[in-house]
């Protein structure tokens, strides 16, 4: 299997410093403290990492649900990255996904059954395993 690799550079102090996060293969995403805290323009690495869970749960439900004689025809997850307080720093204590799949001829008692076992087996999830992640799966018609 492959090294999949991303990198950071930051300039700076903590409050005056600015830094650039770059996957390998996709464009870099510009951070601050005022994005990661303050709600301004730019990215954080809360958001790569739920897009980066949201990736990988997607991809392995898809499996998944083959894997069980099914075909999804599109399947949309987001990822809620919930970093708080604690103690004298900072930690990701909840990920709330949310998914919503057209999966033919799947029933709502199969497709959370799978969900879930997804949800435990991916990737992602296995390394953010000292994280609570959060699933609501949703069926469309």
């Amino acid at each position: 299997m492959g090294i999949s690799k991303g990198s950071a550079q930051w300039n700076g102090g903590l409050k005056d410093g600015k830094g650039v996060m770059k996957p390998a293969h996709a464009p870099e995403a510009p951070f601050s403290l005022g994005t990661r805290f303050e709600g301004q323009q730019g990215s954080n690495p809360e958001e790569l990492i739920g897009a980066a869970l949201s990736g990988c749960f997607s991809m392995a439900l898809s499996l998944g649900l083959e894997t069980a004689g099914l075909k999804p025809t599109s399947i949309q997850t987001s990822a809620d990255v919930h970093l708080d307080k604690q103690g004298a720093g900072f930690a990701i204590t909840t990920i709330a996904l949310t998914t919503e799949a057209r999966v033919p001829g799947a029933s709502a008692e199969q497709f959370q059954k799978i969900a879930e076992e997804t949800k435990k087996n991916c990737p992602v999830s296995k390394a953010l395993a000292g994280t609570t992640i959060t699933l609501k799966a949703t069926l469309s018609p």
